[in-house]
């Protein structure tokens, strides 16, 4: 019975790591590491994600600062972060890539915490998705005759506390990001 809980519990937290990803991905105006997280270079015929080619570090506030491991591929490396959908022109400087990540003007800080929502709105359908696989498994084991009715209406309100806790959850990181990309 309570396994049917711990699962739900567990692909919450997937949900919350998933978000706290989604979130580090976009760009508050500070420079970060994990922007470059989803950049895949072209390396031997095969896409390779940036940050095992290169070591990434932000020597100043708004500088990303990303060392190859092997130069031979910096020409790569700044082709992936021209594609990519990040908007940075990368500086080469013939042994590393800076950049110098601009700050946020006020409308583009509004359409970062738009998509901020929008991305925390669709982590809370992925929550309720959970919810009804949840309540779902507990009618197939009501039916099943493996717990009684009343067992089932706890488990039911059980679920939907863990449920409301993980939307709180999602309600405080989609917050926290709104006044991070707000703040000046």
């Amino acid at each position: 019975m309570s396994n049917i809980i711990e699962t739900a519990k567990e692909r919450f937290q997937q949900s919350h790591q998933s978000l706290s990803r989604e979130f580090a991905s976009i760009r508050a105006g500070r420079a970060n590491a994990s922007l470059l997280d989803r950049i895949q270079v072209e390396y031997y015929g095969a896409p390779t994600p940036l940050n095992q080619l290169a070591s990434i570090t932000i020597p100043e506030a708004r500088v990303l600062l990303v060392t190859p491991f092997d130069k031979t591929v910096l020409k790569d490396i700044e082709r992936a972060i021209n594609e990519s959908d990040l908007g940075i022109n990368p500086a080469n400087d013939g042994s590393v890539i800076r950049l110098v990540i601009p700050a946020l003007t006020e409308e583009t800080r509004r359409d970062l915490a738009k998509e901020v929502k929008k991305v925390g709105e669709n982590a809370k359908i992925a929550i309720r998705n959970i919810r009804r696989d949840a309540m779902d498994a507990a009618k197939k084991q009501e039916k099943a005759k493996e717990i009684t009715e009343d067992q089932l209406k706890k488990l039911e309100k059980d679920i939907q506390k863990a449920t409301d806790d993980a939307v709180k959850h999602i309600d405080q990181m989609t917050a926290a990001k709104e006044k991070e990309l707000l703040d000046v």
